[in-house]
């Protein structure tokens, strides 16, 4: 039985970047970080350790710093499609590139004062190989609740089983999606905006019998405002609201003082795409 090298990559991982734009007193923040990953005919490096087409992480990690220099971050999509396309174009022995990027955001307290926003981080993954291109929005950390419009009975009962029905509860949880774009938008902020307000309505939207129900509705709802988009993949954690029971100090609790379990959680995830979306190629997800 032979052994031989499988699928590899390398890259350098994590470049936090921070890029200030000045315009006089008023200046432009942008927290990111930058993931590069590239793929090719790398296989000498792993058998013999020969590293003669094999280009530095560290070459990657000043990449990103020059080009945040020369030609500015703009919307985080563009700047990985830079990125990825310098690499595959200026190094023969590269076949692809993926760039994964998180953006942090930052509330604007005077020209030149922030304070960390607490709302979701944005993300992007963008792939190239020399002729195709693939792009993959998202977003993570994005906390949503309602305090009712949320049952969850006719479950499954075991011998294990101690979870009473409920057909009023409060349902919560911190939103992680990544949306494949089936062709690339005019209008990168927009179409952000847009797949993130479509999430924000459906789960307002629901009412919701199971979280595998909202979950569906989200991603039906992204596919519906937004065509350009062909799927969505989505992360929700049950962020358990428990209701306290008061009866041993003689009060009633109809819904209102519960406890915010950290963990164990339930965790949902789920894929809604159109029928005839083409496969993932590139994306790397």
């Amino acid at each position: 039985m032979g052994i031989v090298l499988g699928d590899n990559q390398y890259g350098k991982a994590e470049t936090r970047l921070v890029r200030v734009d000045r315009d006089g007193e008023r200046h432009t923040l942008r927290d990111l970080n930058v993931s590069v990953a590239l793929r090719g005919g790398l296989a000498d490096t792993h058998l013999t350790g020969d590293n003669a087409i094999v280009l530095p992480t560290d070459s990657m990690k000043n990449t990103v710093y020059a080009f945040a220099k020369q030609y500015g971050v703009g919307q985080i999509e563009e700047f990985g499609l830079r990125l990825a396309r310098h690499f595959v174009d200026s190094q023969p022995s590269i076949d692809a590139a993926r760039i994964a990027i998180e953006e942090y955001g930052w509330t604007r307290l005077g020209p030149h004062s922030f304070a960390r926003d607490s709302s979701e981080t944005r993300t992007a993954v963008l792939t190239y190989d020399g002729n195709a291109t693939s792009a993959v929005g998202g977003l993570q950390g994005l906390v949503l609740l309602n305090s009712t419009d949320s049952e969850f009975w006719g479950y499954v009962k075991d011998a294990y089983t101690t979870l009473p029905e409920t057909r009023d509860r409060i349902l919560a949880t911190e939103v992680a999606a990544h949306w494949r774009f089936g062709v690339l938008p005019g209008e990168w902020a927009d179409s952000y905006a847009g797949v993130r307000a479509a999430l924000i309505e459906a789960f307002v939207d629901t009412y919701s019998r199971s979280l595998q129900q909202t979950l569906y509705q989200m991603g039906y709802r992204v596919l519906e405002k937004r065509p350009e988009i062909v799927e969505v993949r989505l992360r929700l954690p049950n962020k358990h609201h428990l209701r306290v029971d008061l009866a041993q100090f003689g009060l009633d609790n109809p819904n209102e003082v519960f406890v915010a379990a950290d963990r164990p959680y339930g965790l949902i995830e789920g894929t809604v795409l159109r029928d005839d979306a083409s496969p993932a190629g590139l994306s790397w997800w």
